[in-house]
């Protein structure tokens, strides 16, 4: 019996060593956890400053792009794409585009012709429409022999590029018919584009 009760009593020891350690532990754990989280600083978040986009503006005395446009003698196979819907001109060769040129083709009731036609021999530095009171400069024609042209935003009487015209470079289909260009880019085409080149209206 005297044993018996002693191996009961050391067990109870036991048991109870067990209980106060881990007890302990869980005390020890909790306040390590505690002085941690005092340790570290809470992180604010930083304030996000907006930035505005600022859309650029049109600068119709300027080329279309900022790269330089392509070498012609370096494109044999090079020809000229106007789309009415998107307001762009298209140098391509073999389907790949080389550059592109905002514009202006001809407004309801005067649209430019659609179809497939090649740049003409005529073309010149400068002329004035009388009846329809614009003119234009760098012309190259692409149908009819001086009707219907490649050439930059209009200019009035005097000689003076239209402002209000020009600002409708490569968003509305303004002009009479011809395709209005930058006059950088009108000046290019004029300068450089190879007779019989091929153009297509769509």
């Amino acid at each position: 019996m005297k044993v018996q009760s002693r191996l009961v009593l050391v067990l109870a020891l036991l048991s109870a060593s067990s209980v106060l350690a881990v007890g302990f532990h869980q005390v020890f754990t909790a306040k390590q956890m505690e002085n941690a989280r005092a340790r570290v600083k809470p992180v604010r978040p930083k304030s996000v400053t907006k930035v505005k986009t600022v859309a650029k503006k049109l600068d119709w005395h300027q080329p279309s792009m900022s790269q330089a446009y392509p070498k012609v003698q370096a494109h044999p196979n090079l020809q000229i794409e106007v789309s009415t819907v998107k307001q762009r001109v298209y140098l391509r060769e073999n389907g790949k585009v080389l550059y592109t040129m905002l514009a202006s083709t001809g407004r309801q009731g005067d649209e430019t012709p659609k179809g497939q036609f090649q740049v003409q021999a005529e073309r010149g530095l400068h002329f004035y429409n009388a009846e329809s009171k614009e003119g234009a400069n760098y012309w190259v024609s692409f149908k009819d022999h001086g009707i219907y042209l490649f050439h930059s935003v209009p200019v009035d009487a005097s000689g003076k590029y239209v402002t209000t015209e020009a600002e409708q470079l490569g968003k509305v289909a303004n002009s009479h018919g011809c395709v209005r260009l930058t006059i950088a880019d009108a000046k290019w085409l004029y300068e450089n584009i190879r007779q019989n080149t091929p153009v297509t209206v769509s």
